[in-house]
């Protein structure tokens, strides 16, 4: 692909890179906004309209690392346009579903096409800005990520309230429309493939790395952090699994992820980070409406706006996040983000009651500003050098490990604050039980991120010797 060098160009490209990532972040909550309507709608239990949700992440995250590979082998805006597509009709055949199996599925349908999207917006990055801007960029994708997670709850109410739940998928069509359209138009194309590269591809670890994820995502998300024999059964498949594909990777021509790309301390060190941090990021929804509602005594309106206010700090944060990445660097950014999280989750850690609403606003305002600081110096810093044959591949290992964190975040911290509040049902708990509850959760969180800190000191340390002793020779 060759870079786009016209502005108007760059500005129209960025545009449908933008949608790209709003449309399937929007989706990932607006959904969460109808579950009460649509069990009604339905005639449905609660258990059963979830699967709503779980189908549409279980399809993300299963499939996420495959298309991004396929995108390197066939073309990513080729695929980028399918995925576009995918998206829009099978929200389509959300909006019209005469049942809740035929919804359900739907969802799934739509998750793959969010997959696609998710993985190959962030591989375009290197195709369609230069190097210099690629933290800007990095940051304007994260602030559409955070807009679509704040905006979905509200506009999925406002939407089902006034029109009905069919609105919060149909709404996709127009948007999907359009995105289409400007990616056909303004981005780059693709170079010719050889018949050589399309026939690489990895059938086997394709298919062992889905059914692994799928497995390690339903152990996590089935029973909401209570293991049962169930979940211990698809955690022991999921590292069976793992065993296997590793074996296969080892030994196939064309694999499916290269086992050498872990050989480089960068990579592997940003995906750990990257998982440790959405693990955290994940305590703030988990944790939040519990200690809001049951701890502060908030009512529904007062505790909707304290939940959307750190993602909209994010987004707000986002691009000029990304600017200061791209004046001081991804190293000192990714540090001084760590940093910053691990003050905002300590000031949590420790924050009496007493303190209110204002008390927990501003450790989360510091904890989301921070994160939108770290990750856009961290995607910047794995995607960056990447060879253009790999940017697919790698930008959905980047998504998969952020996706993984968040998964691992919503069952193991709430297990973690369903202990710390020594009570069998927290719905029941006193407000004291859940006040130490979150502060030994967010105690948890800072441990975590002192672990990515450490992590992040360690690469860079080890980036200083090389330097000098590559000096040196």
């Amino acid at each position: 692909m060759k870079l786009i060098t016209q502005s108007g160009s760059v500005r129209w490209a960025l545009a449908s890179l933008s949608l790209s990532m709003l449309m399937p972040s929007l989706d990932t909550s607006i959904a969460n906004a109808g579950l009460p309507t649509l069990a009604e709608a339905f005639e449905a239990s609660f258990a059963q309209v979830q699967w709503i949700v779980l189908a549409y992440l279980l399809a993300i995250t299963t499939l996420i690392v495959s298309v991004g590979r396929i995108g390197d082998l066939v073309g990513r805006r080729r695929l980028l346009l399918a995925g576009i597509g995918i998206f829009t009709l099978s929200s389509l055949a959300c909006g019209v579903a005469p049942s809740l199996g035929w919804l359900v599925g739907a969802r799934a349908v739509q998750g793959g096409g969010a997959a696609i999207m998710l993985a190959l917006t962030v591989a375009f990055v290197g195709e369609t800005v230069p190097k210099a801007q690629t933290g800007s960029v990095m940051g304007l994708l994260g602030t559409m990520s955070a807009v679509g997670t704040t905006l979905g709850p509200s506009l999925g109410g406002m939407l089902i309230a006034g029109a009905g739940w069919q609105a919060i998928f149909l709404l996709n069509i127009p948007l999907g429309v359009l995105n289409i359209w400007l990616a056909y138009r303004y981005l780059p194309t693709d170079e010719p493939q050889t018949k050589t590269r399309r026939a690489g591809f990895d059938k086997a670890g394709t298919l062992l790395l889905g059914l692994t994820l799928a497995a390690y995502a339903l152990a996590m998300t089935i029973g909401h952090g209570d293991f049962g024999p169930l979940n211990i059964a698809l955690l022991l498949t999921a590292v069976v699994g793992a065993g296997i594909f590793i074996f296969v990777e080892a030994r196939v021509a064309s694999p499916l992820i290269k086992l050498a790309l872990f050989r480089e301390p960068g990579l592997s060190a940003s995906l750990a980070m990257n998982t440790l941090v959405s693990t955290v990021m994940m305590a703030t929804l988990v944790v939040g409406p519990f200690y809001l509602t049951g701890a502060l005594g908030l009512g529904t309106a007062l505790v909707g706006f304290a939940l959307s206010a750190g993602p909209l700090v994010a987004a707000l944060t986002g691009i000029p996040a990304g600017r200061l990445v791209d004046r001081f660097g991804t190293r000192r950014m990714t540090v001084a983000g760590l940093v910053a999280m691990a003050l905002g989750t300590g000031a949590l850690s420790t924050m009496p009651a007493d303190f209110g609403i204002l008390g927990y606003l501003a450790p989360i305002a510091v904890i989301t500003a921070s994160y939108a600081l770290f990750q856009a110096a961290n995607n910047t810093a794995i995607m960056a050098d990447v060879r253009p044959d790999q940017r697919g591949v790698i930008s959905g290992l980047l998504s998969l490990s952020r996706n993984l964190g968040l998964i691992t975040g919503a069952s193991v911290m709430g297990a973690v604050f369903a202990f710390a509040s020594a009570t069998a049902d927290i719905t029941t708990a006193s407000p004291v039980a859940i006040a130490s509850g979150m502060q030994v959760t967010f105690a948890v969180a800072m441990l975590l991120i002192v672990l990515a800190l450490a992590v992040a000191l360690t690469l860079r340390v080890s980036h200083c010797c090389t330097a000098c002793s590559n000096e040196l020779q």
